[in-house]
């Protein structure tokens, strides 16, 4: 069992989407044995984050019954029509409501299914060797989530608007940022094209 991190590190798993394009909530879909949101739920429990916050909205039951059992909290999103922006706000606001001494944050999707505890540790010890204030995970020849973000910046996270997400703050302050190779990151899964792709690397 991983110990909880030494920094009060918490979570925030962005699934208030509605899946439009895939036509079925993503959030459910099976990979490996458990659907997208749980492992990603997993993934933040296992590298000590506490506490782990999920955003829903669109599908918020069937969110809660893919939950169940694990030591996560909710956040739901009424205006999660509005973008992605509404969603990171909910997040970190419920984040601060349930721990008060949070130091830092690590948003993801529930949609990259490559993203593992190990990925998201590797993002909390290079925050405390390096002491930047973003720890953002590279792919694709870019950058995005999932990605660490100081308490300093909680309040930037928060004043986002429409379809803005946090690659916006990572943008904004990349001089200050460190960047964790994540190769696998690139891999979503928005269409069902997507999801066949990804079950046929598992063959």
């Amino acid at each position: 069992m991983i110990e909880r991190n030494s920094m009060n590190v918490g979570a925030v798993i962005l699934a208030a989407g509605s899946s439009s394009r895939m036509g079925s909530p993503k959030q459910t879909l099976q990979f490996e044995g458990n659907s997208l949101l749980r492992r990603a739920a997993l993934a933040a429990l296992g590298a000590g984050c506490h506490p782990v916050v999920v955003v829903t909205g669109a599908h918020a039951e069937l969110c809660r019954r893919e939950l169940n059992g694990l030591d996560v909290r909710e956040a739901f999103n009424a205006t999660w029509e509005t973008g992605m922006a509404s969603s990171v706000r909910v997040g970190i606001e419920g984040l601060i409501s349930m721990d008060a001494g949070v130091t830092a944050a690590v948003l993801l999707l529930c949609d990259q299914p490559h993203v593992t505890s190990h990925v998201l540790s590797n993002l909390i010890a290079a925050r405390h060797t390096t002491g930047r204030s973003v720890i953002a995970s590279a792919y694709g020849g870019s950058f995005g989530v999932p990605a660490l973000f100081s308490r300093t910046l909680f309040a930037e996270l928060t004043e986002l608007q429409g379809t803005s997400g946090a690659k916006e703050i990572i943008k904004r302050h990349a001089s200050n940022a460190h960047f964790s190779s994540f190769p696998e990151g690139s891999v979503d899964v928005d269409t069902p094209d997507d999801l066949d792709r990804i079950a046929g690397l598992q063959d």
